[in-house]
This record gives C-alpha cells, sequence and structure tokens, in this order.
C-alpha cells in the first residue's frame, strides 16, 4: 500500500473553512480530486506535513496557523503602481481584484496618478482548516519528477507546441505547461 510521501503523486478531495466562522472557502467535493506532486512546493507546507503518511481511503483533519499556510501579510507587498499602466477606459474601484503577471492583487487605494496594489495572497494572515480524503496515490514519474509537477488526468496536461508565458510560469520545458 503506498503512502503519501516526497516524490509521489497525491489525489486528494478536500474542503477548507475558516475556524473562526465555519465558513468554507475552497472545496474540491464538487469536482475532481486536487492531484499534486509531494515534495516540490506546490502546495502550502503545512497541508503537505499534514498529509504526510497517510494512504488511500484515510482521511485526516487538521488546522494550519498562517505561518504553515500563506503566511502573514507583509507590507513589501503593497507597491504603488503609475495609473497609466493601467488601460486608461478601465474603471478601478477599491477591493477590486486584478490579475498581473506577479499573481493577482487587489487595489487599497487609488489617485490620478497612483493605484495602490496589495500583492499578498488573500489568504495570507488567516488560520485555515482542512477536511482532507485521500483518494489516490502513487509514485511520480521521471518526467513529472523533472517538471516539478503532476502530469495527466487532474495533473497537468501537455499540449503539442504548447510554449511557455515566461521562465517563472512553470518549468521551463516548452512543450510543458
Amino acid at each position: 500500500m503506498t503512502e503519501i510521501s516526497k516524490d509521489t503523486v497525491a489525489s486528494v478531495h478536500y474542503t477548507g473553512t475558516f475556524p473562526d466562522s465555519g465558513e468554507m472557502f475552497d472545496t474540491s467535493r464538487e469536482g475532481d480530486p486536487l492531484v499534486f506532486l509531494v515534495g516540490h512546493k506546490g502546495m502550502i507546507p503545512g497541508f503537505e506535513r499534514e498529509i504526510m503518511g497517510s494512504t488511500v481511503g484515510e482521511t485526516r483533519s487538521f488546522t494550519l496557523e498562517p505561518e504553515d499556510a500563506y503566511g502573514h501579510p507583509t507590507d513589501e507587498m503593497v507597491q504603488e503602481v503609475p495609473r497609466a499602466m493601467f488601460p486608461e477606459e478601465m474603471p478601478l474601484d477599491l477591493g477590486m481584484m486584478l490579475m498581473s503577471d506577479a499573481g493577482p492583487f487587489r487595489i487599497v487605494a487609488i489617485t490620478d496618478e497612483v493605484v495602490k496594489c496589495d500583492f499578498n495572497n488573500p489568504m495570507a494572515g488567516k488560520t485555515l482548516h482542512f477536511e482532507v480524503e485521500v483518494m489516490e496515490v502513487r509514485a511520480a514519474t521521471e518526467d513529472e519528477l523533472a517538471h516539478g509537477h503532476a502530469h495527466g488526468p487532474g495533473g497537468h496536461h501537455h499540449h503539442e507546441g504548447e510554449q511557455d508565458k515566461s521562465e517563472n510560469d512553470c518549468c521551463g520545458d516548452t512543450n510543458c505547461c
């Protein structure tokens, strides 16, 4: 029986809630399980630590403090961006979430010249509770280990001729990601 360990591919169903309110923030239960290569920084560190050693059919329940999840918000992640960097016709509102090459960000202040953007993960600073059921565990293939992520159903699908958007997008293989 294979157990979750470094260099295995885990397939899990999970439900994440905020322990203080019980409010659900995410779940895989309505769709496909989450599939990931264990030990290659594809998941928040506490999540991987808490499911290590579990086997197919096993369930785990755990709570992660911010330092084991998305960390704490930092002032360094709040940046002023020139208003000219946004399309002139784009309406901007406080609290609006947008996507950039650097990832998602929230608008926290707007002037005629500058838009202050918070690039902290929206989950930074939050305590998270997870209910996880292990659906499948298998040894990772050599390709998965070389690329640093799971392939195939539930993992990454390769498409012939697919090109990287940047060196930081994934594994750097022009036939991957």
